[in-house]
């Protein structure tokens, strides 16, 4: 009894002067801890009360009423943690996003008031054509987020309706039978959630998110009368609101028709992930779905929203790629033609696709298309010589493209079809430059180069050792 006391009397006394060491030696990491703990607490908290605010408001986030095999079509496995991790992906996610331009002829029972405004008003419902269509894959093994842009005037088959512009898939079966469209043109990629936003929205969201910085690439005017429709933007980089980045978003007036405007979404989408996608979003989250969630239509739950958000806050923005369908033109025009080997290749590469008939391939430079955009206003002769230097590593299918219209400090070499390595092996032969998995350069290429100032100062070390 005397030793187990004798004991227990030296381990309390150790015990304390172990505690007054540490307490010596940590004041200032615990109070460290302390304000980090309780800074994550009260943001959880928040964050908790403020979803809880958002699941009691009236409007659900899912407005379609889907039928058991209409909801069969999308996956239904959990995509976000549970309790506290409520905001980690646990798997990667396909999401098949829709921007819905309705007026009052696409809908069975329009809006009495649109009869006597003289004009086609927007209204606020999914029934009809989907104007915009993005399959986006959040990637949580990898760190990547990737979006690839489906013009909605490409061709295909519409199960029980035939052949038809992509679009129409949503008028004839909602988002069911789009999500099975795009699936079934992409090789049979998996399709978990869908978003449909109404155009009514879009501005109301960019404004939420306190409008975009962006390049406006020309001065931009059109007019229709008939929907009330007036686009009036000066070329040059500014700040629009959420009305102003609208009109950008749906002109589509120029020689590229649709798939100049799909270049011009993916340079607001690039700029709004850059200036708005942080880790303040988060907090302002439930206020910002507040004000656009009866233009919203998902089969997302909210803590799933908060998931992707959350991952899309942690990602690195060189992980993000914005692809585009591979395909073409149609020679009468009004169709996009969709290039279904290079689909399966883009597939596989970037959506995890799985295919037994596409093995990895060696791109050989002397067959890339390599375009070369120059924005820094020189003469033809200074971009002749980055030619030079391509040929002499080993490219042949070299163009001069239209200029870029956006003066850039930094060259931008643009994988155009994806190809991101093919880019980099090009940003390392240079020695400068920054590689962006996008489809903003020219259509033809694989690799487009908008040449930026840091090529002028790089010219004088190639000129001593380029011969032409």
């Amino acid at each position: 009894m005397t030793t187990q006391r004798t004991s227990a009397e030296d381990r309390k006394l150790a015990k304390a002067k172990s505690q007054g060491k540490n307490q010596r030696q940590s004041r200032s990491g615990r109070w460290l801890w302390f304000a980090v703990g309780m800074g994550g607490i009260a943001m959880v908290s928040g964050m908790a009360g403020a979803l809880l605010a958002v699941s009691w408001d009236s409007t659900p986030l899912q407005q379609a009423q889907l039928s058991p095999q209409e909801e069969a079509v999308f996956g239904s496995d959990r995509i976000a943690g549970n309790g506290l991790q409520f905001s980690q992906l646990t798997r990667p996610v396909n999401i098949l996003v829709m921007g819905m331009s309705v007026l009052p002829p696409d809908v069975q029972n329009p809006p009495s008031e649109s009869e006597n405004l003289g004009y086609l008003p927007q209204v606020n419902s999914f029934d009809g054509l989907a104007d915009v269509m993005l399959l986006i894959k959040f990637d949580p093994e990898n760190q990547k987020v990737s979006m690839l842009s489906i013009p909605r005037d490409t061709r295909t088959e519409i199960e029980g309706y035939g052949v038809r512009k992509i679009n129409s898939a949503n008028v004839t079966g909602g988002p069911a039978l789009t999500a099975k469209t795009v699936s079934n043109l992409l090789g049979g990629v998996g399709i978990d959630r869908y978003v449909r936003i109404n155009v009514l929205g879009v501005a109301q969201l960019i404004e939420a998110l306190g409008g975009v910085t962006v390049y406006v690439p020309k001065d931009m005017k059109y007019q229709d009368d008939s929907q009330h429709l007036y686009i009036n933007l000066k070329a040059g980089k500014q700040h629009l609101n959420g009305d102003q980045a609208l009109q950008l978003l749906r002109y589509r007036h120029d020689e590229l028709g649709d798939i100049g405007r799909i270049q011009r979404q993916q340079m607001v989408l690039r700029a709004l992930i850059e200036q708005t996608l942080n880790p303040s979003t988060l907090t302002q989250l439930p206020e910002i779905l507040n004000t656009v969630r009866k233009y919203i239509d998902t089969n997302l739950t909210i803590e799933e929203l908060v998931s992707l958000v959350g991952f899309g806050v942690r990602t690195n923005r060189s992980n993000m790629q914005m692809l585009m369908l591979p395909g073409g033109f149609g020679e009468r025009g009004g169709y996009w033609l969709p290039n279904h080997d290079s689909i399966a290749k883009l597939m596989v590469k970037n959506f995890g696709l799985e295919s037994s008939s596409i093995e990895p391939e060696f791109t050989d430079p002397s067959r890339l298309r390599v375009a070369i955009q120059d924005s820094t206003g020189g003469d033809r002769s200074q971009i002749r010589d980055l030619v030079r230097v391509l040929e002499q590593a080993g490219y042949r299918n070299i163009f001069i493209s239209r200029p870029w219209s956006e003066p850039l400090e930094v060259t931008n070499i643009v994988a155009q079809q994806g190809d991101g390595e093919s880019a980099e092996s090009i940003r390392s032969i240079l020695g400068f430059g920054e590689v962006r998995v996008e489809s903003t350069g020219n259509i033809s290429s694989d690799i487009s180069i908008q040449v930026g100032r840091d090529w002028l100062e790089k010219k004088l070390i190639f000129e001593n050792t380029i011969r032409p």
